[in-house]
């Protein structure tokens, strides 16, 4: 009988723990692996998708997680006063899988028109539909985000506080696990090329699995329903709190004009209506929400992993041989960085510290933290400086550039005018491209054998031009308008063909028909990933020729002349555009260790300092607060990158490592005069003291009617 009442007691269970707390971490587990695996790829959905700047990009993105770490305290009321936790995780996941799912269908790149740049015709509606997606996103993850782990406590009862502890670190393992997964296979789903009449990188599928991912998690969640401990609203402490402290300033201000003692505290004119309890707790909770104030600029440098770091990964190299690395899969490193090191710094790190006799006080931990995180930003600052000495330059509103290619058998001169540089190209050769001011380029004189040619020049800012060159019977131009005005960023790897043949012929590269190209003339820019290609030339006289491509990297620009297809020999020559990426994705591993390592200490302690100096029912207040500090990061990002006005990457990075410094500077000062408490010992003694004054009134009382029946 005694084990049935305990079984009734705990619900079913497995190994000691409920299974209800089976179906939660599967759900967490989905749940992350969703938010994560679409916001992996978020930022270059914007910037490669819908077009938008790099700035714009970065803006959005930030916007988009602030937004998600605001809404938790609209699900934490939500669920306290009026649905209770599980009502609330049902309904917000609910409008969080719609939100995913209009993610997945605004991506679809042939849901409108396309223009011939590969830019969809009707963008406001591919802008409408992303916006309302990521709207019902933040308001769902945001929402259910201080429910689901408080749910999970839920389900063990008091005797089970070593099972509850477990469950909070298989808990964060699986939040860990969804994060890395998701971030390794959304970036290769996004790598897919798919479409009906545009082939395009796979937006759709990147954002269609964590859509189904998150139905999945709801479906999960669902099906442990009846198994659940459903614990009833008992009202919102953050509404009481609020009322608290809203009371304590009317009250103060209604009073500055009166004879009244001064109170101790200016919580202390709450003391009318509320009790001393509340008062003494909400004053705890302050001194920890003061302390807050600093903190959330380590998010603002934290979190641009996803945004700027990304962005920089963009114009990185990521052959790491056998595997080749999307610039979105680099987010990687964190979480795998994070399963590592929790243990390693718990176990090993913290324990040789106090064997130095070095008081690590939590705030102590958190200022390294922060530390750590500005030194983060310097080693990208160095990363960056690297990567820009790599960068093409190209010409601004008042240049010109352009690159001569001698297709014929002698040597070409062209002159450019008084003033501008005169070059000698020998046969089959390509200069260099030359930048020109266009105020002066206005004619150039080309000399060939004994050919002379005098040509005008009409040319604009901000192009890039290659001139063509071959000597026939006369002298023949082509000047070619390139159309590439910055690096591909993408990765991806220009290609156009020169057909330097006395006939027309149809290339065909990887499978991709490129069209017939006339003689002495040259075909778009085309759009390869890294790697080597057949190229196969079909001549009118129906000879194919076929031979192998050089291997590309990432981010090049290359034009190739084909200069013989005879017998089956297919001789191709490559003239370099832009060069492709050789600064290697590797570098930026000691920017993300030293950022995870300024996680573990900040964002751990945090959690287990505010945790520790909060009343026992005021946690989730001082939870809503931590999340705030995110939310207020991803703002600060906002404002600083729009103020800043650098014309620089490095410099941006640099400046973000130097206000976290000095906001490191001030939270130290702060944490310096910070008093440590013990709750549980405040509380316990209000309890006293509060049983010590019901007493003496009750004495009071009995003395009071004693003397009244003696009388």
């Amino acid at each position: 009988m005694e084990k049935y009442k305990k079984e009734r007691k705990y619900g079913p269970s497995c190994f000691g723990y409920p299974i209800s707390i089976f179906f939660i971490v599967i759900n967490e587990f989905c749940e992350r692996f969703s938010y994560y695996g679409m916001r992996a790829v978020l930022v270059l959905y914007f910037k490669f998708f819908l077009h938008w700047d790099d700035n714009l990009s970065t803006a959005i993105y930030h916007t988009f997680v602030a937004v998600c770490y605001l809404t938790p305290i609209l699900g934490a009321i939500i669920a306290d006063s009026w649905l209770g936790k599980f009502k609330t995780i049902i309904s917000l996941s609910i409008v969080y899988t719609i939100g995913q799912a209009i993610m997945a269908v605004s991506s679809i790149n042939d849901l409108t028109d396309y223009n011939r740049d590969g830019t969809p015709d009707n963008i406001p509606l591919h802008i409408g539909l992303s916006m309302l997606g990521l709207l019902l996103i933040a308001l769902g993850t945001g929402g259910i985000k201080p429910c689901v782990s408080a749910f999970g406590g839920d389900q063990f009862d008091e005797e089970q506080e070593k099972q509850r502890s477990r469950f909070f670190s298989l808990f964060y393992l699986a939040v860990n696990a969804g994060s890395l997964i998701s971030t390794i296979i959304t970036p290769i789903l996004r790598g897919e090329q798919c479409g009906i009449h545009t082939k395009q990188q796979c937006y759709p599928l990147a954002f269609g699995v964590p859509a189904a991912l998150m139905a999945v998690s709801l479906v999960v969640f669902i099906l442990g329903s009846r198994m659940y401990k459903k614990a009833r609203p008992q009202g919102n402490i953050m509404l009481q709190v609020s009322k608290c402290i809203g009371f304590a300033v009317k009250n103060r201000f209604r009073h500055r004009s009166k004879q009244f003692p001064r109170r101790e505290h200016w919580l202390d004119w709450a003391s009318e209506k509320y009790d001393k309890r509340l008062i003494a707790q909400t004053k705890m909770v302050l001194k920890v929400l003061f302390l807050y104030i600093p903190l959330p600029m380590f998010w603002a440098l934290f979190d641009q992993q996803g945004s700027r770091w990304t962005l920089q990964a963009t114009t990185m190299d990521g052959n790491f041989g056998a595997i080749q690395i999307q610039p979105d899969q680099m987010q990687t490193v964190n979480p795998i960085l994070i399963v590592i090191m929790v243990p390693v710094v718990d176990a090993v790190i913290y324990p040789l510290i106090k064997k130095c006799h070095i008081n690590f006080t939590p705030l102590r931990k958190i200022t390294v933290g922060m530390l750590l995180a500005a030194l983060a930003f310097v080693a990208a600052a160095l990363v960056q400086v690297q990567i820009d000495k790599t960068l093409p330059v190209f010409p601004n509103g008042g240049e010109s550039q352009i690159k001569v290619i001698n297709l014929g058998t002698g040597v070409a001169k062209v002159d450019f005018g008084l003033g501008n540089r005169n070059v000698s190209v020998d046969s089959l050769m390509a200069t260099n491209y030359m930048t020109f001011d266009t105020t002066s380029l206005k004619e150039m004189n080309i000399i060939y054998g004994n050919q002379t040619l005098n040509v005008s020049l009409n040319v604009m800012g901000k192009e890039r031009h290659t001139l063509m060159l071959k000597n026939t019977a006369n002298i023949q131009t082509n000047l070619l308008l390139d159309g590439i005005t910055s690096k591909q960023e993408d990765g991806k790897n220009q290609i156009r063909f020169i057909n330097n043949l006395a006939s027309p012929v149809n290339i065909t590269m990887g499978g991709t028909y490129l069209g017939e190209v006339k003689t002495f003339s040259v075909t778009n820019y085309t759009s390869f990933a890294r790697g080597a290609y057949e190229i196969v030339v079909s001549a009118d006289n129906s000879l194919t020729c076929k031979n192998q491509s050089r291997s590309f990297g990432y981010g090049s620009a290359y034009t190739i002349i084909i200069n013989k297809c005879d017998s089956n020999i297919l001789e191709l020559q490559n003239v370099e555009d832009i060069q492709p990426n050789s600064v290697h994705m590797a570098w930026q591993i000691p920017q993300y260790f030293i950022i995870t390592c300024g996680e573990v200490v900040f964002s751990v302690t945090g959690l287990a300092f505010s945790y520790s100096q909060a009343p026992s029912n005021m946690k989730s207040v001082l939870q809503a607060g931590w999340l705030l500090t995110v939310a207020f990061g991803n703002i600060i990002v906002l404002i600083v990158a729009g103020a800043s006005k650098l014309g620089e990457q490095w410099a941006e990075y640099v400046l973000f490592a130097a206000l976290l410094l000095a906001v490191c500077v001030i939270f130290s000062i702060m944490a310096y005069f910070y008093t440590y408490v013990d709750p549980a010992e405040v509380e316990a003694q209000l309890d006293e003291d509060e049983k010590k004054k019901k007493g003496d009134e009750k004495n009071i009382h009995a003395n009071g009617s004693v003397s009244q029946t003696e009388m």
